[in-house]
Parts: structure tokens; sequence; C-alpha cells
């Protein structure tokens, strides 16, 4: 997201969905910010798509959604949209996520759905791009250039850099979420010591469900030219 926010011919928007999850969702674990997520943003996925098909009237929009805020198993409205599926490795995945929410379930993590949405997409012929996050650290700019590529858009230089403290398009949830990417000025690739002093037995249990669906959406992710190996 950051990264298109500094794209010239691009508008962001962060997370739309998530007070439809929030209101739709109550098995779940509790989120930060709920009650001022919910009473600022549309709950309705009919208003959320309308916001999105409104805004996207008028400029090309880049939207950040969670894999796990749509809750739809057809989500046809993605039909004409330009669909691109991050993914990350879930122990990392989980180490991060665990710091802000302490068990978080195999659903909130989002892979399962992500892998659940590729299905769809492909039995219903939409077009789709999946990016890893490791290759995307690898060389950032030749990462990014090849997914603009895919996508015919132009790449713009600008992209690998923004300005430390945040973006407009934030949503208001970013300071439980966002602090490390406020403090950068670009992707700083991750430190090979990873924090997992908070790793315990209920997050190895997460981890061993996600890590199929991982694999299955990495075996078709695309690859950084500067390298083909993932660091895990």
């Amino acid at each position: 997201m950051y990264a298109f926010a500094q794209h010239s011919e691009f508008e962001v928007l962060d997370e739309p969905f998530y007070a439809h999850y929030l209101d739709q969702v109550k098995a779940r674990e509790p989120h930060p910010m709920e009650d001022e997520i919910l009473t600022s943003m549309p709950k309705s996925r009919e208003a959320v798509v309308a916001q999105i098909n409104a805004l996207a009237d008028d400029q090309n929009l880049f939207v950040k959604n969670m894999a796990h805020h749509c809750l739809d198993s057809e989500p046809n409205y993605m039909a004409n949209w330009h669909n691109v599926i991050l993914i990350r490795h879930p122990k990392k995945l989980l180490a991060s996520f665990s710091k802000v929410i302490e068990r978080p379930s195999l659903e909130a993590i989002g892979l399962k759905k992500a892998c659940e949405l590729a299905d769809f997409f492909d039995r219903s012929s939409i077009p789709y791009l999946i990016i890893e996050s490791d290759q995307l650290m690898v060389d950032p700019p030749t990462y990014l250039e090849q997914m603009c590529d895919a996508l015919d858009l132009v790449y713009e230089p600008g992209m690998c850099q923004w300005p430390k403290g945040g973006i407009a398009a934030d949503g208001i949830w970013a300071p439980h979420w966002y602090g490390n990417v406020h403090q950068s000025t670009g992707f700083i690739k991750p430190s090979k010591k990873r924090d997992l002093n908070h790793w315990n037995e209920y997050l190895e249990s997460v981890f061993q469900e996600a890590l199929p669906y991982y694999q299955q959406l990495h075996q078709n992710a695309l690859i950084n030219k500067q390298t083909n190996v993932t660091e895990i």
C-alpha cells in the first residue's frame, strides 16, 4: 500500500471491508479500536463495494484488503479488478500478528481464505497474481517492476520510498498495526534474527494448520528475477 501511495497515477484505500468483517464475524479475537472502526466505516458489503467503485471511477485505485475480511465465498464484484494475493511465510506472519492479537486463529491470518479466493478466481477464469513478501525483499525495485509489468502498469522508482511517519490513507487502526512502517522511509530487509520469544504451543499449532495453504499458494508465486531461493 505504501508503495502504491507514491505512484503518481494511484490513490490508495486501506482495508475498506474492516468494519464489515468486525460487524459480521462475532466468534473471533477482539481487535484494537473496534468501536471506532465500526462507527467510522461502512459495515455492509454493498456499501463498501459502492465506495470502491465510486472512487475507481475518478482515478486508478489501489485497495489494500485482508483476505479474511472478504466473507463471500464467490466475490463476483472482484471480477473486473486486477487481483493480487500477497503471501508471507506463516511462521513470520504469526510471529508478527500475535504481537497485537495474542491468540490469532487460522482464519484470522488469512492464508486459508487466500487459498479459497485463488480457487474461486481459477473456477471463474478471473486473472490474478500471487506475490510473496520474501521475494519482494530480495530486491524491491526489481520485484515491483515485475509486478507492474504483470499488471500492465508503469513502474515508478519513487514507489520504493515514502515519508517517515505514515501516510494520509492509513486506517485509524494504524497506531496499533503500522508501528514499524511508520518508522521506515522505504523497504528494509528484515533481520535474520527472528523475535520468537513469545512463540508457544498454540502458535505452533496454528502454524502447522496454515503451512499447507501457504505452500499451495507459493507454488504459483511470482519469483524475483534476482533469485529463485526463498529464505524461511
